[in-house]
């Protein structure tokens, strides 16, 4: 009788009506026809029993598949599939070596080796959070590959169990109890920190397979591994993957059934989850340590710089998105320029620069004549183009590193222009202004074209340390130019208010 690993894999997701009966009838049914096999099978029981226990998790892999194709989270249904799919391939060497060799009780190197490897897979994704960029991904995956050499390893250092003695025995027996414990504990982490119904449905499901797996490889390494197929024992060994065919095809988690779980713990779940890999690649490594020192010392280097490399991945990922959002905190979502937090921060840097001895410092406020005219005769969508069409012109005019130039608000635009003189300023302001003239928009405006007013002010011409001065002079002159008639550019040098 193999020394079976089984670890299960079970969705996290509250179940539709009618989900408990799949998963209590299947079971049911199969160990009618099972019992039925080994009551009746005579000589060939053996036979028959291996038959079913081979079919049982290659209809497990093929449900997880149809599942994968019908709801979301295919990823965590495909890798279950294909840890079933080794799961077979171990009994089918049973088989084949029952049939042809007449052995059935033994389990060759190769079938022992598919039945450690079934667990990787699935530890793969239960510990190895989603969402996260392929580089990080990539090196989930180089761990548990790591940890699939590290179980081939073992498996060889203590041979099979028809050859090796007690204490190899107890070595793959402790061997497969830490995957599997580790296995059902990991889903059962996922399981409760899932929000989503289609991954609770997953983890759930997965969770509730990995104890039954859990149990079942316990029953039969420890009290019956030494049992020939075709006996009682056998009865017990299909079911995980007989209820993991019901769980698969017969529930579902509708999705207001999904579960509000604390942030928190969601938080702590997902940052803790990348250990798990290497926690377990850890352990398994502890347990070579006597046989093969040289190879427990690398499995543990390679748990610790795998999840050295991971962590250093994610947070670089984590200070590109904080950038991205600190620009995207800073810019205006519909011309691409700075938005009034950043307009506001400059205005202070550039003011208080100046004001320790720095060149001038011009203000520009900037309005789109008309604007409301163009909104109620054209509509707001050419509204928008023609703001982005400004926007970008204005931006072309101020060219250097250090000019900043923000949406103020609604159609009114502002420019902070270090380093220059009032005369400057205004031959600034005036190229602004006949670029977008020059643009030749169309607007109802009383012109027929979309044409701006320009107010400046200059540090030049202001008394104080406060740069609402150069705000309030900045506005004075935008007032002015279009009390002057509009599309114009008007300097306010009194300082006045």
């Amino acid at each position: 009788m193999p020394l079976q690993d089984e670890a299960g894999t079970l969705a996290g997701s509250k179940p539709a009506a009618g989900w408990l009966c799949w998963p209590i009838l299947s079971p049911l049914l199969f160990l009618t026809v099972h019992t039925l096999s080994i009551g009746f099978g005579g000589a060939r029981a053996w036979l028959l029993s291996l038959i079913l226990l081979t079919l049982a998790p290659l209809l497990a892999g093929v449900a997880c598949l149809y599942r994968s194709r019908r709801e979301g989270f295919a990823e965590g249904w495909i890798a279950l599939a294909f840890a079933m799919l080794l799961w077979t391939g171990g009994m089918a060497g049973n088989l084949v070596s029952g049939i042809w060799l007449d052995s059935w009780s033994g389990v060759g190197g190769l079938s022992m080796l598919l039945f450690i490897l079934y667990g990787v897979p699935i530890i793969f994704i239960a510990a190895a959070p989603d969402r996260e960029r392929w580089p990080v991904r990539l090196v989930d995956g180089a761990l548990a590959l790591a940890l699939g050499y590290l179980f081939f390893r073992h498996t060889f250092a203590f041979a099979t169990m028809a050859d090796t003695d007690q204490v190899g025995v107890a070595g793959l027996r402790l061997m497969f109890d830490i995957e599997n414990s580790f296995i059902a504990l990991f889903a059962l982490v996922r399981f409760v920190s899932s929000g989503e119904s289609a991954k609770r449905g997953f983890f759930m499901s997965l969770t509730i397979f990995a104890f039954l797996y859990l149990a079942t490889a316990a029953f039969i390494n420890h009290l019956h591994s030494d049992s020939d197929y075709g006996g009682a024992s056998d009865l017990v060994i299909g079911l995980p993957f007989i209820v993991l065919i019901g769980l698969a095809i017969g529930h579902r988690l509708p999705d207001e059934a999904a579960r509000r779980v604390s942030p928190a713990f969601a938080q702590v779940v997902r940052v803790g989850g990348p250990l798990m890999l290497p926690a377990t690649l850890l352990m398994v490594a502890a347990t070579l340590v006597w046989k093969q020192p040289g190879l427990a010392i690398a499995g543990c280097a390679v748990a610790i710089l795998g999840y050295g490399l991971r962590s250093i991945l994610v947070q670089v990922r984590s200070l590109e998105d904080r950038d991205a959002l600190d620009r995207l905190s800073r810019v205006d979502p519909l011309t691409g320029l700075a938005n009034r937090r950043q307009f506001d921060e400059s205005l202070h840097r550039e003011w208080t620069r100046t004001r320790r001895g720095g060149a001038g410092l011009a203000l520009l406020m900037i309005d789109v004549d008309h604007f409301k005219l163009l909104n109620d005769g054209f509509g707001h969508p050419v509204g928008d183009e023609r703001l982005r069409a400004i926007a970008d012109t204005l931006a072309g005019c101020a060219t250097r590193a250090a000019d900043v130039v923000a949406r103020y608000g609604g159609e009114e635009f502002a420019a902070v222009i270090p380093n220059v003189t009032p005369a400057q300023a205004a031959m600034l302001a005036e190229t602004m202004r006949s670029a977008i003239e020059r643009l030749d928009l169309p607007s109802p405006a009383p012109d027929g074209r979309v044409t701006v007013s320009i107010g400046i002010g200059h540090s030049a011409h202001l008394v104080g340390n406060d740069p609402a001065a150069l705000l309030a002079a900045a506005d004075a002159a935008l007032y002015d130019a279009k009390q002057g008639g509009r599309n114009r550019s008007m300097p306010r040098a009194d300082g006045a208010g």
